[in-house]
């Protein structure tokens, strides 16, 4: 992109995440607070933070996230996948390991709709033979 800014987008279930990369400090900022404070929960910033512990950009680069819709998981794996390809727009060489590590595939895992004649979208109500 321009000046060593690298956008993408990445998504998970209903859950969109624009991330913006670009070499600095290593600050993380998601929606106007830190990367912790936002998710809140240390197994999603271990997952948020796995595409740079690979590339061994941990602390280089300032990144810069706006995410909406979803749950926190959701936007976690959708910072992930954002974080995973602005790095391969970063440096080419990176995509072959980050393709490897699964952090380039989109999870298609979307939530299954409601069917009528069921209380949800499996489960069924009670049979009653008399």
């Amino acid at each position: 992109m321009d000046n060593g800014h690298f956008e993408a987008t990445g998504k998970r279930k209903e859950a969109v995440a624009r991330v913006k990369i670009s070499s600095g400090k290593g600050s993380q900022t998601v929606n106007g607070k830190t990367l912790e404070q936002y998710l809140g929960r240390e197994d999603l910033v271990f997952q948020v933070h796995q595409p740079l512990k690979l590339t061994d950009m941990e602390g280089k680069l300032d990144i810069l996230v706006r995410a909406n819709g979803g749950g926190v998981a959701a936007q976690a794996g959708a910072i992930r996948l954002g974080l995973s390809k602005a790095l391969v727009m970063m440096n080419a060489d990176w995509r072959k390991t980050l393709k490897d590590a699964g952090f380039l595939t989109r999870d298609p895992r979307m939530v299954e709709r409601k069917k009528y004649g069921q209380i949800k979208a499996r489960k069924r109500y009670q049979y009653s033979k008399r």
